[in-house]
């Protein structure tokens, strides 16, 4: 059984960090140092997030199946194995997100940032899809 805690919490901060980000009148009221500031956070909050659901995609697939065979697996292959034990049901839209997180290791910048805010929004709808599928098959 996994303790999906870490990733609950990760999931519930996104989605402030995100509702925050959302909020124009808000953001219009700021000036651009504490705009800038946010959008860390939003970003901060993509890839910790994004980092924990292919963490508990690979944890559950190692209990579900053969953990020699998930632990090789790259991640491109791991969200297909993902996909085909429906965890997740989207896997054009999960290599976006890879691809996202791996844009933020090697490159980070006002554009970057821009991207990430924008692409967190669609990515919340698709971790919570994951922790809510995770938590009725946790057992």
């Amino acid at each position: 059984m996994l303790d999906l805690t870490a990733l609950q919490n990760a999931v519930s901060s996104l989605k402030n960090a995100v509702a925050i980000a959302s909020d124009a009148n808000f953001m219009a009221s700021l000036d651009d140092k504490t705009i800038a500031v946010f959008k860390a956070g939003v970003v901060q909050n993509f890839e910790f997030t994004y980092e924990l659901c292919w963490k508990f995609i690979k944890r559950w697939l190692s209990e579900n199946e053969s953990y020699s065979l998930i632990d090789s697996l790259s991640k491109k292959d791991l969200f297909r194995k993902g996909m085909e034990y429906k965890l997740i049901d989207n896997f054009e839209k999960w290599m976006v997100f890879h691809k996202a997180r791996n844009m933020t290791s090697h490159t980070y910048n006002k554009s970057v940032a821009d991207e990430i805010c924008n692409l967190s929004a669609q990515f919340l709808p698709e971790a919570e899809k994951l922790l809510n599928i995770l938590v009725e098959r946790n057992d």
